[in-house]
Protein backbone atom coordinates (compact mmCIF):
# COMPACT_ATOMS: atom_id res chain seq x y z
CA UNK A 1 0.00 0.00 0.00
CA UNK A 2 3.16 2.26 0.69
CA UNK A 3 3.95 2.00 -2.99
CA UNK A 4 0.38 2.68 -4.40
CA UNK A 5 -0.44 6.98 -3.24
CA UNK A 6 -1.26 5.22 0.33
CA UNK A 7 -0.07 8.54 1.93
CA UNK A 8 -2.08 10.20 0.08
CA UNK A 9 -5.22 8.16 0.14
CA UNK A 10 -4.99 8.98 3.88
CA UNK A 11 -5.47 12.55 3.31
CA UNK A 12 -7.81 12.27 0.77
CA UNK A 13 -10.21 11.24 4.16
CA UNK A 14 -13.19 13.43 4.10
CA UNK A 15 -15.91 11.64 6.28
CA UNK A 16 -13.06 10.39 8.83
CA UNK A 17 -10.63 13.36 8.46
CA UNK A 18 -10.34 13.71 12.52
CA UNK A 19 -8.29 10.75 12.39
CA UNK A 20 -5.89 12.75 11.30
CA UNK A 21 -5.88 14.97 14.12
CA UNK A 22 -5.32 11.70 16.37
CA UNK A 23 -2.06 11.25 18.33
CA UNK A 24 -1.18 8.09 17.95
CA UNK A 25 -2.11 8.19 13.66
CA UNK A 26 -0.18 10.92 13.13
CA UNK A 27 2.72 9.60 14.57
CA UNK A 28 1.89 6.30 12.17
CA UNK A 29 2.14 9.08 9.65
CA UNK A 30 5.07 10.44 10.35
CA UNK A 31 6.78 6.82 10.46
CA UNK A 32 5.25 6.19 7.17
CA UNK A 33 6.59 9.47 5.71
CA UNK A 34 9.68 8.55 7.04
CA UNK A 35 10.52 5.70 4.29
CA UNK A 36 12.73 8.12 2.50
CA UNK A 37 14.85 9.23 5.29
CA UNK A 38 18.11 7.81 7.10
CA UNK A 39 17.53 4.92 8.95
CA UNK A 40 17.76 6.58 12.12
CA UNK A 41 15.29 8.51 11.28
CA UNK A 42 12.82 5.52 10.58
CA UNK A 43 13.68 3.80 13.86
CA UNK A 44 13.50 6.70 15.90
CA UNK A 45 9.80 7.33 14.26
CA UNK A 46 8.85 3.59 14.25
CA UNK A 47 9.47 3.87 17.99
CA UNK A 48 7.60 7.09 18.78
CA UNK A 49 4.17 5.36 17.00
CA UNK A 50 4.79 1.90 18.88
CA UNK A 51 5.47 4.10 22.07
CA UNK A 52 2.33 5.72 21.73
CA UNK A 53 0.65 3.04 20.98
CA UNK A 54 1.28 1.12 23.53
CA UNK A 55 -0.15 3.58 25.80
CA UNK A 56 -3.21 2.65 24.31
CA UNK A 57 -3.17 -1.19 22.92
CA UNK A 58 -0.86 -3.21 21.49
CA UNK A 59 -3.12 -4.11 18.95
CA UNK A 60 -2.79 -1.13 15.73
CA UNK A 61 -6.28 -2.65 14.59
CA UNK A 62 -8.03 -2.72 17.83
CA UNK A 63 -6.98 0.91 18.43
CA UNK A 64 -7.94 1.94 14.80
CA UNK A 65 -11.64 0.06 15.33
CA UNK A 66 -12.34 1.66 18.39
CA UNK A 67 -11.39 5.10 17.05
CA UNK A 68 -13.86 4.21 14.56
CA UNK A 69 -16.92 3.72 16.25
CA UNK A 70 -16.36 6.64 18.31
CA UNK A 71 -15.55 9.36 15.81
CA UNK A 72 -18.35 11.81 15.55
CA UNK A 73 -19.01 12.54 11.92
CA UNK A 74 -21.60 13.93 9.05
CA UNK A 75 -22.88 10.13 8.93
CA UNK A 76 -23.45 9.95 12.25
CA UNK A 77 -24.99 13.29 12.45
CA UNK A 78 -27.62 12.75 9.63
CA UNK A 79 -28.46 9.06 10.94
CA UNK A 80 -29.26 10.80 14.00
CA UNK A 81 -31.86 12.96 12.60
CA UNK A 82 -33.11 10.37 10.55
CA UNK A 83 -31.81 12.12 7.29
CA UNK A 84 -31.32 9.45 4.55
CA UNK A 85 -27.41 9.67 3.20
CA UNK A 86 -26.33 11.15 -0.13
CA UNK A 87 -25.09 8.69 -3.19
CA UNK A 88 -21.71 10.53 -3.00
CA UNK A 89 -21.95 10.44 0.87
CA UNK A 90 -22.35 6.41 0.42
CA UNK A 91 -19.68 6.36 -2.15
CA UNK A 92 -16.99 8.13 0.05
CA UNK A 93 -18.29 5.97 3.75
CA UNK A 94 -17.71 2.48 1.24
CA UNK A 95 -14.05 4.12 0.30
CA UNK A 96 -13.02 5.14 3.14
CA UNK A 97 -13.96 2.44 5.62
CA UNK A 98 -11.48 0.52 3.09
CA UNK A 99 -8.93 2.52 3.03
CA UNK A 100 -9.41 2.44 6.99
CA UNK A 101 -9.36 -1.06 7.35
CA UNK A 102 -6.52 -1.51 4.72
CA UNK A 103 -4.13 0.69 6.76
CA UNK A 104 -5.04 -1.00 10.24
CA UNK A 105 -3.86 -4.59 8.62
CA UNK A 106 -0.70 -3.25 8.23
CA UNK A 107 1.71 -5.19 10.59
CA UNK A 108 4.61 -3.85 12.28
CA UNK A 109 6.93 -7.11 10.39
CA UNK A 110 5.87 -5.23 6.79
CA UNK A 111 6.84 -2.25 8.16
CA UNK A 112 10.04 -3.12 9.12
CA UNK A 113 11.22 -4.99 5.94
CA UNK A 114 9.71 -1.10 3.95
CA UNK A 115 12.33 0.11 6.47
CA UNK A 116 14.76 -2.31 5.81
CA UNK A 117 16.21 -2.86 9.24
CA UNK A 118 17.55 -6.49 10.55
CA UNK A 119 17.95 -5.74 14.36
CA UNK A 120 15.51 -5.86 16.81
CA UNK A 121 12.38 -3.61 17.05
CA UNK A 122 9.31 -3.57 19.22
CA UNK A 123 6.27 -5.35 17.74
CA UNK A 124 2.48 -4.24 17.80
CA UNK A 125 -0.44 -6.51 16.47
CA UNK A 126 -3.01 -6.67 14.42
CA UNK A 127 -6.32 -8.42 13.97
CA UNK A 128 -8.89 -9.18 11.69
CA UNK A 129 -11.87 -6.23 11.79
CA UNK A 130 -14.62 -5.64 8.91
CA UNK A 131 -14.62 -2.02 9.51
CA UNK A 132 -17.58 -1.62 6.75
CA UNK A 133 -19.88 -4.25 8.37
CA UNK A 134 -19.56 -3.37 12.17
CA UNK A 135 -19.50 0.60 11.10
CA UNK A 136 -23.12 -0.32 9.46
CA UNK A 137 -23.76 -2.57 12.80
CA UNK A 138 -23.31 0.63 14.70
CA UNK A 139 -25.00 3.04 12.65
CA UNK A 140 -28.22 0.86 13.21
CA UNK A 141 -27.63 0.67 17.22
CA UNK A 142 -26.96 4.74 17.35
CA UNK A 143 -30.43 5.20 19.23
CA UNK A 144 -29.18 2.69 21.96
CA UNK A 145 -25.33 3.26 22.24
CA UNK A 146 -25.25 6.66 20.77
CA UNK A 147 -21.86 7.87 19.27
CA UNK A 148 -18.61 9.26 20.74
CA UNK A 149 -18.59 10.48 24.37
CA UNK A 150 -22.31 9.60 24.62
CA UNK A 151 -21.11 5.81 24.00
CA UNK A 152 -18.45 5.72 26.15
CA UNK A 153 -20.28 7.00 29.39
CA UNK A 154 -23.40 6.99 31.09
CA UNK A 155 -23.35 9.82 33.10
CA UNK A 156 -22.50 13.63 32.70
CA UNK A 157 -21.84 16.91 35.04
CA UNK A 158 -21.47 20.38 33.76
CA UNK A 159 -18.36 21.95 33.90
CA UNK A 160 -17.75 25.59 32.68
CA UNK A 161 -21.14 25.26 30.81
CA UNK A 162 -19.81 22.03 28.83
CA UNK A 163 -20.62 18.49 29.55
CA UNK A 164 -18.40 16.44 30.44
CA UNK A 165 -18.57 12.73 31.18
CA UNK A 166 -18.52 10.80 34.74
CA UNK A 167 -15.87 8.49 34.46
CA UNK A 168 -16.75 6.79 37.72
CA UNK A 169 -21.10 7.00 38.32
CA UNK A 170 -22.56 5.38 41.50
CA UNK A 171 -23.19 1.81 40.56
CA UNK A 172 -26.04 1.66 42.09
CA UNK A 173 -28.97 -0.99 40.38
CA UNK A 174 -32.69 -1.09 41.25
CA UNK A 175 -32.13 -5.04 42.64
CA UNK A 176 -29.89 -2.87 45.42
CA UNK A 177 -32.57 -0.85 46.57
CA UNK A 178 -35.37 -1.88 48.94
CA UNK A 179 -38.81 -1.18 49.71
CA UNK A 180 -40.91 1.65 48.10
CA UNK A 181 -41.54 -0.48 45.27
CA UNK A 182 -44.34 1.65 44.52
CA UNK A 183 -43.05 4.51 44.63
CA UNK A 184 -39.93 3.59 42.03
CA UNK A 185 -42.29 1.81 39.64
CA UNK A 186 -43.92 5.10 39.28
CA UNK A 187 -40.49 6.44 38.01
CA UNK A 188 -39.30 3.67 36.10
CA UNK A 189 -42.85 3.57 34.29
CA UNK A 190 -42.23 7.16 33.32
CA UNK A 191 -38.62 6.29 32.10
CA UNK A 192 -39.41 3.23 29.96
CA UNK A 193 -42.20 5.35 28.05
CA UNK A 194 -39.77 8.30 27.94
CA UNK A 195 -37.56 5.57 25.84
CA UNK A 196 -40.53 4.80 24.01
CA UNK A 197 -40.32 7.93 22.11
CA UNK A 198 -43.47 8.91 24.40
CA UNK A 199 -44.16 12.93 25.58
CA UNK A 200 -43.63 12.05 29.47
CA UNK A 201 -44.17 14.08 32.39
CA UNK A 202 -41.00 15.80 34.04
CA UNK A 203 -40.47 14.00 37.56
CA UNK A 204 -40.48 14.94 41.14
CA UNK A 205 -39.15 13.08 43.78
CA UNK A 206 -39.90 14.85 46.80
CA UNK A 207 -39.90 13.46 50.63
CA UNK A 208 -37.36 12.86 53.86
CA UNK A 209 -34.06 12.81 53.54
CA UNK A 210 -32.47 9.25 52.92
CA UNK A 211 -35.48 7.36 51.50
CA UNK A 212 -33.50 6.70 48.06
CA UNK A 213 -34.83 9.41 45.84
CA UNK A 214 -31.26 10.35 44.14
CA UNK A 215 -30.49 6.84 44.29
CA UNK A 216 -33.81 5.80 42.40
CA UNK A 217 -33.09 7.53 39.56
CA UNK A 218 -29.24 6.94 39.05
CA UNK A 219 -30.36 2.82 39.61
CA UNK A 220 -33.11 3.78 36.63
CA UNK A 221 -29.73 4.89 34.29
CA UNK A 222 -27.99 2.52 35.24
CA UNK A 223 -30.42 0.17 34.39
CA UNK A 224 -31.49 0.89 31.36
CA UNK A 225 -28.42 2.67 29.72
CA UNK A 226 -28.36 -0.05 27.15
CA UNK A 227 -31.38 0.82 26.12
CA UNK A 228 -30.27 4.65 25.45
CA UNK A 229 -30.55 6.40 28.43
CA UNK A 230 -28.52 8.59 29.97
CA UNK A 231 -28.12 11.01 33.05
CA UNK A 232 -27.44 14.48 33.21
CA UNK A 233 -26.54 16.05 37.31
CA UNK A 234 -27.21 19.61 37.33
CA UNK A 235 -26.51 22.00 39.92
CA UNK A 236 -28.61 24.49 40.76
CA UNK A 237 -26.62 27.41 40.02
CA UNK A 238 -25.86 25.55 36.66
CA UNK A 239 -29.52 25.80 35.16
CA UNK A 240 -28.59 29.31 33.63
CA UNK A 241 -26.93 27.24 31.09
CA UNK A 242 -29.01 23.92 30.65
CA UNK A 243 -31.07 25.32 27.56
CA UNK A 244 -27.81 25.73 25.60
CA UNK A 245 -26.87 22.38 26.59
CA UNK A 246 -30.38 20.88 25.98
CA UNK A 247 -30.07 22.34 22.38
CA UNK A 248 -26.97 20.47 21.69
CA UNK A 249 -28.60 17.15 22.59
CA UNK A 250 -31.26 18.32 20.53
CA UNK A 251 -30.50 15.89 17.29
CA UNK A 252 -28.80 13.24 19.61
CA UNK A 253 -30.52 9.63 19.33
CA UNK A 254 -30.25 8.74 23.00
CA UNK A 255 -32.62 10.10 25.93
CA UNK A 256 -31.36 12.14 28.44
CA UNK A 257 -32.85 12.77 32.17
CA UNK A 258 -31.80 16.13 33.33
CA UNK A 259 -31.49 15.56 37.16
CA UNK A 260 -31.45 18.35 39.85
CA UNK A 261 -30.61 17.02 43.09
CA UNK A 262 -31.80 18.47 46.66
CA UNK A 263 -33.75 21.26 44.92
CA UNK A 264 -34.33 23.80 46.90
CA UNK A 265 -34.59 28.18 46.40
CA UNK A 266 -33.75 31.20 48.35
CA UNK A 267 -36.47 34.23 47.50
CA UNK A 268 -36.11 36.53 44.36
CA UNK A 269 -33.39 33.69 43.00
CA UNK A 270 -32.85 33.80 39.51
CA UNK A 271 -32.37 30.09 39.23
CA UNK A 272 -36.03 29.47 40.45
CA UNK A 273 -37.08 32.05 37.56
CA UNK A 274 -34.28 29.81 35.14
CA UNK A 275 -35.76 26.53 35.99
CA UNK A 276 -39.45 27.45 35.56
CA UNK A 277 -39.08 28.74 32.15
CA UNK A 278 -37.54 25.58 31.45
CA UNK A 279 -40.16 23.32 32.39
CA UNK A 280 -42.44 25.67 31.14
CA UNK A 281 -41.91 25.23 27.77
CA UNK A 282 -39.81 26.80 24.93
CA UNK A 283 -37.02 24.20 23.89
CA UNK A 284 -38.91 21.29 25.69
CA UNK A 285 -42.28 21.58 23.59
CA UNK A 286 -39.63 20.66 20.58
CA UNK A 287 -37.52 18.32 22.31
CA UNK A 288 -38.36 14.60 22.85
CA UNK A 289 -35.11 13.40 24.32
CA UNK A 290 -35.02 15.24 27.16
CA UNK A 291 -36.80 15.23 30.77
CA UNK A 292 -36.28 16.84 33.87
CA UNK A 293 -36.28 14.46 36.99
CA UNK A 294 -35.65 16.71 40.28
CA UNK A 295 -35.59 15.30 44.11
CA UNK A 296 -36.42 18.04 47.10
CA UNK A 297 -36.46 17.37 50.95
CA UNK A 298 -39.13 20.49 50.88
CA UNK A 299 -42.82 20.87 50.45
CA UNK A 300 -42.20 24.35 49.26
CA UNK A 301 -38.88 24.91 46.84
CA UNK A 302 -37.99 28.48 48.43
CA UNK A 303 -36.91 28.43 51.81
CA UNK A 304 -38.44 31.49 53.38
CA UNK A 305 -36.58 33.71 56.03
CA UNK A 306 -37.28 36.33 58.65
CA UNK A 307 -37.40 39.24 56.06
CA UNK A 308 -40.04 37.08 54.05
CA UNK A 309 -42.39 36.55 57.42
CA UNK A 310 -42.12 40.04 57.78
CA UNK A 311 -43.55 41.15 54.27
CA UNK A 312 -47.02 39.89 55.51
CA UNK A 313 -49.73 37.69 54.75
CA UNK A 314 -49.60 38.70 50.82
CA UNK A 315 -45.78 38.32 50.43
CA UNK A 316 -46.21 34.71 51.95
CA UNK A 317 -48.88 33.80 49.80
CA UNK A 318 -47.74 35.26 46.63
CA UNK A 319 -44.30 32.94 47.86
CA UNK A 320 -46.88 29.96 47.95
CA UNK A 321 -48.15 30.79 44.91
CA UNK A 322 -44.96 30.92 43.33
CA UNK A 323 -43.60 27.36 44.61
CA UNK A 324 -47.05 25.48 43.73
CA UNK A 325 -46.92 27.00 40.07
CA UNK A 326 -42.64 25.31 39.83
CA UNK A 327 -44.24 22.26 41.46
CA UNK A 328 -47.42 22.05 39.00
CA UNK A 329 -44.83 21.84 35.99
CA UNK A 330 -43.64 18.48 37.75
CA UNK A 331 -45.88 16.45 35.97
CA UNK A 332 -45.69 13.18 37.81
CA UNK A 333 -44.63 13.76 42.02
CA UNK A 334 -43.43 10.95 43.79
CA UNK A 335 -43.50 10.95 47.78
CA UNK A 336 -40.66 8.86 49.64
CA UNK A 337 -41.47 9.55 53.49
CA UNK A 338 -39.50 8.24 55.92
CA UNK A 339 -40.32 4.14 56.55
CA UNK A 340 -42.09 3.07 59.87
CA UNK A 341 -40.09 0.31 62.23
CA UNK A 342 -41.37 -2.93 60.18
CA UNK A 343 -40.20 -1.71 56.84
CA UNK A 344 -37.35 0.32 58.47
CA UNK A 345 -36.41 -3.03 59.93
CA UNK A 346 -37.31 -5.28 56.65
CA UNK A 347 -34.31 -3.16 54.94
CA UNK A 348 -31.93 -4.02 58.12
CA UNK A 349 -32.66 -7.34 57.60
CA UNK A 350 -31.97 -7.79 54.00
CA UNK A 351 -29.02 -5.70 54.07
CA UNK A 352 -27.62 -8.16 57.22
CA UNK A 353 -28.49 -10.67 54.66
CA UNK A 354 -26.29 -9.64 51.97
CA UNK A 355 -23.76 -8.03 54.01
CA UNK A 356 -23.39 -11.55 55.37
CA UNK A 357 -23.63 -9.78 58.90
CA UNK A 358 -23.46 -12.94 61.85
CA UNK A 359 -25.07 -10.80 64.78
CA UNK A 360 -28.42 -12.60 66.06
CA UNK A 361 -31.55 -10.81 64.11
CA UNK A 362 -33.68 -10.16 67.66
CA UNK A 363 -30.17 -8.21 68.75
CA UNK A 364 -29.59 -6.70 65.61
CA UNK A 365 -33.04 -5.20 65.43
CA UNK A 366 -32.58 -3.80 68.83
CA UNK A 367 -29.32 -2.22 67.77
CA UNK A 368 -30.80 -0.86 64.43
CA UNK A 369 -33.64 0.95 66.48
CA UNK A 370 -31.08 2.53 69.07
CA UNK A 371 -28.90 3.69 66.15
CA UNK A 372 -31.93 5.15 64.37
CA UNK A 373 -32.21 7.37 67.21
CA UNK A 374 -29.09 7.96 68.09
CA UNK A 375 -29.00 9.32 64.47
CA UNK A 376 -31.22 10.58 61.29
CA UNK A 377 -34.14 8.47 62.15
CA UNK A 378 -35.04 5.90 60.00
CA UNK A 379 -34.56 5.67 56.33
CA UNK A 380 -32.80 3.34 53.95
CA UNK A 381 -29.97 5.35 54.53
CA UNK A 382 -30.05 5.26 58.14
CA UNK A 383 -29.83 1.17 57.47
CA UNK A 384 -27.55 0.59 55.20
CA UNK A 385 -25.15 3.09 57.77
CA UNK A 386 -26.20 0.69 60.41
CA UNK A 387 -25.28 -1.93 58.77
CA UNK A 388 -22.37 -0.99 57.48
CA UNK A 389 -21.19 0.33 60.99
CA UNK A 390 -21.60 -3.52 61.89
CA UNK A 391 -19.55 -5.12 59.52
CA UNK A 392 -16.91 -3.03 60.45
CA UNK A 393 -17.32 -4.14 64.44
CA UNK A 394 -17.48 -7.85 63.31
CA UNK A 395 -14.60 -7.46 61.54
CA UNK A 396 -12.35 -6.02 64.15
CA UNK A 397 -13.70 -8.05 67.42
Amino acid sequence: MLENNWNMQVHSLTIFRHVLDDDVFCKFLLLCDSMQEDLSTKVDRYCTFVSSLYQNDTDFSAYLYRWLMNDENTVIHRISRKESLPQALQDSLHAELEILEEISSITSDQMIEWMHYDSFLPKWETSHFDFEKDYFVHLHALPKEGYGVFAKYRAFGIQHGQLVPIIHPDPQRLSDLIGYKREREQVIKNSLAFLEGIKVNNVLLYGDAGTGKSSTVKAIVNEYYKEGLRLIEVKKDQLAVLPEIMDSLADNPLHFIIFIDDLSFKSNDDDFVALKNILEGGIQNNQNNCVVYATSNRRHFVQENSKNRDGGELFRNDSIQETMSLAARFGLTVTFTKPLKDLYLEIVMQLADRYQIETDRDVLAIQAEAYAIRNSGRSPRTAKQFIEYTKINEKIK
